[in-house]
Parts: structure tokens; C-alpha cells; sequence
């Protein structure tokens, strides 16, 4: 039985994408993007940054923290401070994350676009060698955003008990 609060939304199927190997990859990697945007989508001031969790994490934090990780792997940006990349600051809004999250996106998308080889090396900075492949990082993103999309759902369903994708 769900309280009053639970908003139940229908959960999205997995995405239908191309046949090719890239096509599906990053068929997967946009469906958790979306969701991942979805959850941080009308959420008023202060929930939205009001850390849900011991460790700090909120909604708005998590989105921002994606748009580094989208830009660190597929358009070789520095990050000087992980941590710091889940704490949004004063003057960001849900607005401002979240059209930065989708530049990063669409950034980061076309990269992906252009890549003829998946066994080429993406564009992040690789202190310790030689960078991971497309394949690799595509890979990689789909197991971090997807991660990240299930902090996402608790953090949801903790500030006003929506639930789906």
C-alpha cells in the first residue's frame, strides 16, 4: 500500500536503438541520462541540494557531478577536485545544473557521433598512460550513470516519495 505522498510513476522500458554495437551502447548510456535528469526535475529549493544521505549526496549534486564525469571522459577535461564536484554551489539552480548536465550531454554525444572506431582512445586525461577506448568508456558510463541513477531514485523517493523512471 502506498501513502498518500507516493507518486507512482510507470517505468520506461529499456530504449529500442539501432543494431550496431555503438548504437546500443549509447542507446542505454541516453536512457540513463534521461533518468537521471527526470529525477532532479521539479524539485523545489532546498530539497533539491539537501543532502539525502550521511555522505552528503543530493540530487542536485549528482546531476552536477555527471556533467564533469561526461566532460573529464569525452572531452578530456581536467577535474582537480572529485569530491568537490557533488557539491553544487550557492548560485547554481536546478535550471542552471541541469542545462549544464545537457550541454555536457550533447558535448559529449557528439564525440561519440563522430567515432568510426570503437577501439580508439576517447579524449580524457590519462596521467598513468595511454587513454581507454571508446568501447571502454562507453561501457564505463553506462555502469556510472546507471550507479548514479539509482542514488538518484532514493533520493527522489526520500524527499517526496515518487517513485519510476
Amino acid at each position: 500500500m502506498t501513502s498518500p505522498r507516493t507518486r507512482r510513476r510507470r517505468d520506461t522500458p529499456p530504449p529500442r536503438t539501432g543494431p550496431g554495437e555503438k548504437d546500443v551502447l549509447r542507446g542505454f548510456l541516453d536512457h540513463l541520462r534521461t533518468a537521471v535528469a527526470a529525477k532532479a526535475q521539479d524539485i523545489p529549493e532546498p530539497q533539491v541540494r539537501t543532502p539525502g544521505v550521511p555522505s552528503g549526496t543530493s540530487l542536485l549534486g549528482l546531476v552536477r557531478h555527471l556533467a564533469h564525469v561526461e566532460r573529464y571522459y569525452f572531452l578530456g577535461e581536467e577535474v582537480a577536485d572529485w569530491p568537490g564536484t557533488f557539491q553544487p554551489r550557492p548560485e547554481e539552480t536546478v535550471t542552471s545544473v541541469l542545462a549544464d548536465y545537457r550541454d555536457a550531454v550533447d558535448r559529449a554525444n557528439a564525440v561519440i557521433d563522430a567515432c568510426t572506431d570503437l577501439t580508439a582512445p576517447v579524449a580524457r586525461p590519462s596521467p598513468a598512460g595511454r587513454p581507454p577506448s571508446m568501447r571502454w568508456t562507453l561501457a564505463h558510463m553506462i555502469e556510472e550513470t546507471g550507479r548514479h541513477a539509482g542514488h538518484a531514485d532514493i533520493l527522489r523517493e526520500l524527499i517526496d516519495g515518487s517513485t519510476g523512471r
